[in-house]
């Protein structure tokens, strides 16, 4: 799995594209939060559950169902954020939807039950560039985390940044000309 650090990479930069008109502060953390929850599954091995089981470790948390219906959180929270309920819910399950599909991309561990509860398949992308995030703390705290961290800004975040960048660039004067284009006509 990437790091915790890594998974909030597509909210954060998905947030710079769109700006905070729409995507407020507090979607955006809410964005954040989605995009780590699968990982709570984590707490399946404290509850001796199976790492390989539909329950255990990149089971049903990393589906696009569970995704989905988390999702619905993001409808609910919607008019908070002043959104419309079905965008709300959109951003809250892509965020969701980014982690397993990040988890794709890792070189270790077991493969996504992406499609549960129709495909006990469990997959993995043929292009992964990610490496696997240890998991102890004190292994992540070593010099293969700081690698594993250096892999996920050039695999994942110096990408995503750049396509944010150019989409904040892009919008923004998409913005001057709209304003541009209003001026002139009102005059």
């Amino acid at each position: 799995m990437p790091t915790i650090f890594t998974h909030v990479a597509v909210p954060v930069c998905a947030a710079i594209a769109l700006g905070t008109r729409r995507v407020p502060v507090s979607a955006l953390l809410a964005g954040m939060l989605a995009s780590i929850v699968p990982d709570f599954d984590g707490l399946a091995f404290k509850l001796g559950i199976a790492y390989g089981g539909m329950g255990g470790h990149r089971g049903f948390t990393h589906t696009l169902l569970f995704a989905l219906v988390l999702g619905l959180s993001g409808w609910w929270l919607a008019p908070r954020w002043g959104m419309r309920r079905a965008v709300g819910w959109a951003w809250i399950s892509l965020c969701t939807v980014s982690h397993p599909l990040l988890d794709m991309l890792t070189n270790g561990g077991i493969g996504i039950a992406f499609f549960w509860p129709f495909s006990d398949v469990r997959h993995f992308s043929p292009w992964r560039p990610i490496e696997v995030s240890p998991i102890a703390l004190k292994r992540f705290f070593s010099p293969r985390g700081a690698a594993v961290l250096l892999n996920e800004m050039l695999t994942v975040w110096a990408p995503l940044m750049v396509v944010a960048v150019l989409a904040l660039v892009a919008r923004r004067a998409a913005d001057r000309r709209n304003s541009n284009n209003n001026g002139a006509v009102a005059a």
